[in-house]
């Protein structure tokens, strides 16, 4: 590993790898990327329950730059998409550059050599000019505090970390939590299993999901001139005219929950099951789900929906709010992941020997969700407040991968060392940023969601259009920051 590289990377997903693409088709090609896993991909990688896929269409879920006339359908499966991001780093060339096997586990700035000291766990040390993050949030599963959970005497794991060893077919199965993984593997596993448990705190909103098989005509049409940029930028204003719902007023979202009705009493005809099935919180105030095959799995006679909490867990069973006590051979947590605790349980030290967690002692926030006062040249990517409940997030980390590059540009044509933002200027962006999502549908739909952090505030969403944060981030604002020579 080179003992000082100009540019340091964590992480090799798509956040990772694009800022990497894009380092080195700007000219700069002394970077290095440190992985902690032994393969790229992030949470393409490490995701591989059945049925894993994306909620996005794999033609806008993708790089615009590396456009893939080839995907086999409309929303693909989580093996397609780490293909696709394998073959970007073979086709940019990123091997010599990429430190697999190399977690991070401290970051310090030296105020007076001006520079980042970088610390992996193996106990090497090296130093950076600047720290680009791209590690991302969902790779850190959350597990629900349950009394008991360690004395279960069976076969247990998070649906990130997906035992494959596990031959469910025949088993009693208990699957605690119905988000967006739960809704893609369950349908997978319930023909398999005799038993199948489904505990549900929160039913979410379900609509039919509009996935369909490219045949080989469609692919060649595809990669005909123009035709995959033309799909791409259909579904793009396709998705984002679901934003006004988000960004404009709640009620908006009117049509899509009768939609979403609508497909469940399709495939539900039983009224006490229905019941249980149908939210009572307006619709995108948790992430709105895409299946064809989750309420069919629900009506199955060996399936049961059940939303009395769990009280405890036991060597051969778990036991309801109610008292019952059902014996289960294995569990299975669908419970998500630690979204907003993952930016805030790093060890980042900045100027003045500030930890990241005194900066963020009143709330995880950066300005524009990529730099944050007090930690110069360190980027986030997919940052506080950067995340969407609407569109393709790699749209977001494009825009944020162009300001990063538009802040290495003004370093270099200044000759500064490093830049940090102003407070006062992160403190009026986030004043109005939490004052729009004061209004939106994440606070005043009537749900609780990983969106919130413990204080009930969105530190997640960006609460417009995706094409206004591509607006606003545009044009790099000098002013907006101190140059440290």
């Amino acid at each position: 590993m080179s003992t000082r590289p100009g540019i340091t990377i964590i992480g090799s997903g798509f956040a990772g790898l694009g800022m990497a693409i894009k380092l080195k088709e700007a000219g700069y090609h002394d970077f290095v990327i440190l992985e902690k896993d032994q393969e790229v991909g992030g949470t393409w990688r490490d995701n591989t329950y059945p049925g894993c896929a994306c909620d996005v269409p794999s033609h806008l879920y993708s790089f615009s730059y590396e456009l893939n006339p080839n995907w086999s359908r409309m929303f693909s499966g989580q093996a397609e998409i780490w293909d696709y991001l394998r073959a970007c780093v073979a086709k940019y060339d990123l091997g010599p550059h990429l430190r697999l096997g190399t977690k991070v586990s401290e970051l310090e700035y030296d105020d007076t050599a001006r520079h980042w000291r970088v610390s992996v766990e193996n106990g090497e040390a090296f130093t950076t000019n600047a720290v680009v993050s791209g590690g991302g949030a969902l790779h850190v599963p959350s597990f629900p505090a349950i009394p008991g959970r360690e004395s279960f005497a069976g076969v247990s794991f998070h649906s990130a970390e997906w035992d494959h060893s596990v031959d469910l077919t025949g088993k009693r199965v208990a699957v605690i939590g119905t988000g967006a993984s739960a809704v893609q593997f369950v349908p997978q596993i319930a023909g398999k299993v005799s038993r199948l448990h489904l505990f549900q705190r929160t039913p979410p909103w379900i609509q039919p999901k509009p996935d369909l098989v490219f045949s080989t005509r469609a692919k060649r049409l595809l990669a005909l001139p123009g035709a995959a940029r033309t799909l791409r930028t259909s579904i793009y204003w396709a998705m984002e005219s679901l934003a006004m719902g988000f960004a404009v007023d709640p009620r908006l979202m009117k049509v899509h929950q009768r939609a979403a009705l609508y497909h469940l009493n399709s495939k539900v005809s039983d009224p006490v099951l229905r019941a249980k099935l149908t939210p009572d919180y307006t619709i995108g105030c948790k992430r709105m789900l895409l299946s064809n095959d989750y309420y069919p799995a629900m009506v199955r006679d060996n399936v049961e929906v059940i939303t009395d909490g769990v009280r405890e867990i036991r060597e051969n069973s778990i036991v309801d709010s109610t008292g019952r006590e059902i014996e289960v051979d294995v569990i299975i947590y669908g419970t998500g992941f630690k979204v907003t605790d993952t930016l805030k349980n790093q060890r980042i030290i900045g100027r003045n020997g500030v930890k990241i967690q005194e900066a963020w002692q009143d709330g995880v926030e950066a300005y524009y969700g990529i730099t944050t006062a007090g930690f110069p040249n360190l980027f986030f990517l997919l940052g506080p407040n950067t995340a969407l409940g609407h569109n393709s997030v790699v749209f977001m980390i494009e825009s944020q991968v162009r300001y990063v590059l538009d802040c290495l540009r003004l370093l270099s044509r200044t000759k500064a060392r490093a830049l940090d933002v102003r407070p006062e200027a992160q403190r009026d962006y986030n004043d109005r940023l939490q004052s729009r999502l004061s209004r939106r549908v994440w606070n005043e739909g009537g749900c609780d969601s990983w969106y919130l952090d413990e204080h009930g505030v969105n530190r997640t969403i960006w609460p417009g259009f995706s094409f206004e944060y591509w607006a606003r981030t545009r044009r790099l604002r000098p002013e907006a920051y101190e140059l440290i020579r």
